[in-house]
């Protein structure tokens, strides 16, 4: 459990990366001063990094327009549940019409140094003048990763935590995964739709590379799946969705203001390959608040959301995991699935701010948390909180779309990641 020794030596890392923030927030206004009047915007446009290579008198000194974008490159990525990796990323920004929400098709694959072979493609779109809204994730994954069991108890609290080493818990497993979740939903008033979805997701080739039965080393997979009834080496979940979605926001790829909300039903049938049916209720909110009369790129950003077994049961990798929801980007300070259990709460605040005038430079600062349960010994939700911390740069790609290369670290409990992506966590 939290003791007062473990929360002292929690907020006493917090506290380092505040005289880091406060150090760098204070030298980037040195350097690059902001302007507090109302022109700030035409005496200082913005400036993407590949501005860098434009003659100046070529620059247009404008506000962003509203046509179609596309940004496509290689990338050589890095993310502790992945390794390097090597591949290319694309994104395309569009709107049907200048007064439309901006929508949003992405994709990419990689391969990584873990021998993983990544593919994914995810849209958010807004059509049919905002009301139809789409949001999608397909991935493929031949993947590796390792379990660490169920409950944020796995990090023990107290003076166990000395002793304490990620190795004596770590189970390693490859599988192949294949995920095609779609929902569509419509607008009956203003800025709340409602909709349904269908969802697949399929675990194959599943090695249990600790796996001994023979000898009687199980492991927390292989024991979790018999207990159930679900088979060790395959297993799916399909099912279909209904859901109701609250969204203000005025840039789904990078938020400056505005609330989503989202509370999704979904019911998995029993089928050859899933041996229970089951329902999950996903609530998720979002909540931007701007904090500069004069530069927007001053955020206030609170994410949360909740993943719950409503009835039935899941297959182990089914199970809520950070790093797992639509973006990977949950749980930041953590490798990816190290915390999952039978229910998952997520928390998450960020602070973003410009850096340069131009803000093709721009920094976050966050703090996240997490609880989850396991319904097989009687864990509950809040028990044990596992924290983190972490500090952000951002470079800017696209002007119009405000899309940001970024860079995370993020500091958990003994355990510390790096993160290279595109887009903003949430």
């Amino acid at each position: 459990m939290v003791t007062a020794q473990s929360l002292i030596m929690t907020f006493t890392n917090i506290l380092k990366f505040r005289i880091l923030f406060l150090l760098f927030f204070f030298y980037s206004h040195a350097v690059f001063p902001q302007e507090a009047n109302k022109e700030g915007e035409k005496l200082y446009p913005l400036r993407t990094i590949i501005d860098l290579f434009t003659k100046e008198d070529t620059l247009k000194i404008s506000k962003p327009d509203s046509k179609n974008h596309l940004i496509a490159f290689p990338t050589l990525g890095y993310q502790p549940a992945n390794g390097f990796t090597l591949g290319f990323i694309s994104q395309f920004s569009f709107k049907l019409k200048p007064e439309n929400k901006i929508s949003l098709l992405s994709g990419g694959a990689s391969y990584s140094t873990k021998k993983q072979i990544l593919t994914y493609l995810k849209n958010n779109m807004y059509v049919n003048n905002d009301r139809l809204f789409f949001s999608g994730d397909f991935r493929y994954y031949v993947f590796s990763q390792a379990n660490y069991g169920l409950g944020t108890d796995i990090i023990p609290w107290g003076a166990e935590f000395q002793d304490f080493d990620y190795d004596a818990i770590k189970q390693p497993m490859n599988y192949n995964y294949f995920k095609f979740h779609e929902t569509a939903s419509y607008t009956i008033f203003q800025s709340f739709f409602i909709g349904a979805g269908i969802h697949f997701d399929s675990y194959s080739n599943i090695v249990d590379k600790n796996l001994d039965a023979a000898n009687e080393k199980y492991t927390y997979h292989y024991t979790y799946s018999k207990k159930h009834g679900f088979s060790d080496k395959n297993y799916a979940v399909n099912g279909v969705s209904i859901n109701f979605i609250y969204d203000t926001r005025d840039n789904l790829i990078n938020t400056n203001n505005g609330l989503y909300l989202n509370m999704n039903y979904r019911y998995n049938p029993q089928t050859d390959l899933n041996k229970h049916e089951s329902g999950t209720v996903l609530l998720e909110s979002r909540y931007f608040i701007p904090i500069s009369k004069t530069n927007k790129q001053h955020v206030l950003g609170f994410w949360a959301y909740g993943q719950f077994l409503a009835h039935g049961q899941l297959p182990y990798l089914n199970l809520p995991a950070i790093g797992w929801d639509q973006n990977s980007r949950s749980g930041k300070g953590y490798i990816q699935g190290l915390f999952r259990g039978t229910n998952l709460m997520y928390f998450e605040s960020e602070y973003r701010f410009p850096i340069t005038k131009n803000q093709m430079i721009s920094g976050t600062v966050f703090a996240n948390a997490t609880t989850t349960s396991d319904a097989d010994r009687n864990l509950k939700l809040g028990e044990y909180i596992q924290p983190a911390v972490g500090v952000g740069l951002r470079i800017l790609l696209d002007k119009n779309t405000l899309t940001n290369f970024i860079v995370n670290y993020g500091l958990g409990r003994d355990s510390q990641t790096f993160y290279f992506n595109d887009g903003e966590g949430f």
